[in-house]
């Protein structure tokens, strides 16, 4: 299948599957496999507004409230679905390719920032139970995060029994400077409290920085807020921290707001480039229409 035809299955990441409700399997552009997601902010609420974000803010939420025993029957259906290939029978995803039919990871991910659940180091080890008794030690579960509130001692458990089932956490950072960080995430949190929280997760264990660039009102990140964004991933190896990948994407399906549109391909590239030549970091690229 070319990646033409699958891009329909890419842009595709509805957080409902059938009848469950936190639990949800999307075939991941970023994970070369299938991702099973795991929606721990069903009620959309989430500390930050990015411009580029997909969920849908405007409709209220049919759930609001995190249920620990559906959440894990969720995930236990799904691993024997995907695991047994059952679920390329379904409509949804009969059409996957052969090379990217293999589950890759569980991933927290959703409708919003899912380490500020107030449970979320439970949650987590429960995960990590399901997965260890079904035997799938080699995937992979994976946390996508702001990294906004990794210094909360409950985030910092979690994180630590990440690290001991295969874990690995992809951080977004997608900015150089204070302004840039304000128009892109629209949040009150300090820019400096992210920066922080993820040099010290990296000196921890290596991680994976997510960093999606998009044009505003038409206009690309310029080349000194490209230099700013290429001090920060230094500044974090500079004090100890490990990265094993710098993320560079740009938007792919609809955004929150209609003056946000994707970057060119050329333009993706030459951002990643650019990260390479300052920081001697590994890059990988994914375009708007893959």
């Amino acid at each position: 299948m070319s990646s033409e035809s699958s891009l329909p299955l890419y842009r595709s990441h509805s957080r409902s599957f059938e009848t469950n409700k936190f639990v949800y399997p999307v075939l991941s552009r970023r994970s070369k496999g299938i991702s099973i997601g795991i929606n721990l902010n069903p009620d959309k609420i989430c500390n930050f507004d990015c411009i580029y974000c997909q969920v849908d803010r405007r409709s209220e939420a049919e759930t609001r409230f995190v249920e620990l025993d559906q959440l894990t029957s969720e995930i236990d259906d799904m691993l024997a679905l995907v695991t047994s290939g059952e679920i390329y029978q379904t409509d949804s995803f009969r059409t996957v390719p052969a090379e990217l039919r293999r589950l890759n990871d569980l991933a927290f991910s959703g409708d919003g920032e899912p380490t500020t659940y107030k449970n979320f180091d439970r949650i987590v080890q429960s995960v990590a139970e399901i997965k260890t008794r079904r035997q799938l030690d080699d995937v992979k579960m994976v946390l996508i995060s702001n990294a906004t509130m990794f210094h909360r001692p409950n985030v910092q458990k979690a994180l630590s029994i990440l690290d001991k089932n295969n874990g690995e956490i992809w951080a977004k950072l997608e900015t150089g400077t204070e302004e840039y960080y304000r128009l892109i995430e629209r949040t009150t949190i300090p820019f400096q409290q992210v920066l922080d929280n993820i040099a010290d997760a990296a000196r921890r264990r290596p991680l994976v920085i997510q960093s999606l660039f998009m044009r505003v009102h038409e206009e690309p990140p310029s080349t000194e807020e490209i230099e700013a964004y290429c001090n920060r991933l230094s500044d974090i190896v500079s004090s100890g921290g490990q990265i094993k990948l710098v993320q560079v994407y740009t938007v792919a399906r609809q955004p929150a707001e209609s003056f946000v549109a994707p970057l060119p391909d050329s333009a993706v590239d030459a951002i990643a480039e650019r990260i390479k030549q300052r920081t001697d970091l590994s890059a990988e690229v994914y375009y708007s229409g893959t």
